[in-house]
């Protein structure tokens, strides 16, 4: 799905125009990345969290020549997806095997040692 199919759907569920729509979403993001570039964390309860990450400066390779080359420290918009996002892309779980019920176990009883058997008598 990209942004003009948002569109459509959100104008289609919501009885509003297309333009009133994209009016509506441009304005989300453009708070979402307001608060971005201050450092601040948007959370739209049930839907997830946005927040912003920092990357560290590191050393990196070049991959056609090899060379090694030095990468700046960045930030990255990063999103974290809520509970209720989560329990809805989550898969259905399988029914649970049902196993036949079992005989209560019979109870151990201790026997007694046979007593050892007498010597035999010779026989001639």
């Amino acid at each position: 799905m990209n942004t003009s199919d948002l569109i459509d759907q959100i104008a289609q569920s919501t009885d509003r125009s297309k333009t009133e729509v994209r009016d509506i979403l441009d304005a989300l993001l453009d708070g979402i990345l307001a608060a971005a570039k201050t450092g601040e964390d948007v959370t739209l309860t049930g839907f997830g969290k946005f927040s912003v990450r920092q990357r560290a400066a590191r050393q990196g390779r070049n991959p056609a020549t090899g060379e090694s080359i030095e990468i700046p420290a960045s930030r990255k918009l990063a999103f974290s997806a809520g509970k209720g996002a989560k329990d809805a892309l989550a898969l259905p779980k399988p029914p649970a095997k049902k196993t036949p019920a079992k005989a209560p176990a019979a109870k151990k009883v201790a026997v007694k040692a046979a007593p050892p058997k007498a010597a035999g008598r010779k026989r001639t």
